[in-house]
């Protein structure tokens, strides 16, 4: 939001007057009138409905918080979790980790994985399509990432941060890119 200005010549306030004035307070009707009359891709036309409905704060002031919001009812597991990010730098040296309200997104120009951090485990959800689960390899029960996220490997030490899991993960991001 902050190239608002100068990439549509109008500021954040301007908008939301605007969007006050719209007939419609349903999101997604926000969203296709701001992408259809105002030409706003669907990101930012998200993001703007998003910070008008919340009365014109930012949605999430910080993803900082986004992932200690996470460790709230699991705090043991940041050790766990900060071992699995270690762990993807070493095979993934270019990937971000994009904390979400319910996850973590692992992307490299898109997301090829996801981690929900739980009170006991983490679960790392990957894009593995039709492959078949197994005693490693699980159907996702992750909460929030996208439905391509098919499965996941749920983590409980290092020990799982393995070959096996390096493998997984590449698949994982040659599905998606």
């Amino acid at each position: 939001m902050d190239g608002l200005d100068s990439s549509t010549g109008k500021d954040l306030g301007t908008w939301l007057k605007i969007l006050d004035s719209f007939n419609s307070k349903k999101r997604n009707e926000v969203i296709a009138w701001l992408k259809d009359e105002h030409k706003f891709n669907h990101m930012h036309a998200s993001l703007l409905a998003g910070i008008h409905a919340n009365g014109g704060k930012p949605v999430y002031a910080s993803t900082d918080n986004l992932l200690d919001d996470q460790f709230v009812r699991a705090a043991d597991m940041r050790p766990l979790y900060d071992a699995f990010v270690a762990f993807i730098a070493k095979s993934f040296p270019n990937a971000t980790f994009l904390p979400k309200k319910t996850y973590v997104s692992v992307l490299e120009n898109r997301e090829f994985g996801a981690v929900n951090i739980k009170k006991a485990e983490l679960r790392i959800g990957l894009d593995l399509g039709d492959r078949p689960f197994d005693e490693k390899v699980e159907k996702a029960k992750l909460t929030g990432p996208m439905p391509r996220i098919s499965h996941m490997v749920v983590a409980t030490d290092e020990s799982r941060f393995d070959n096996e899991l390096v493998g997984l993960l590449k698949e994982s991001y040659f599905r998606c890119h």
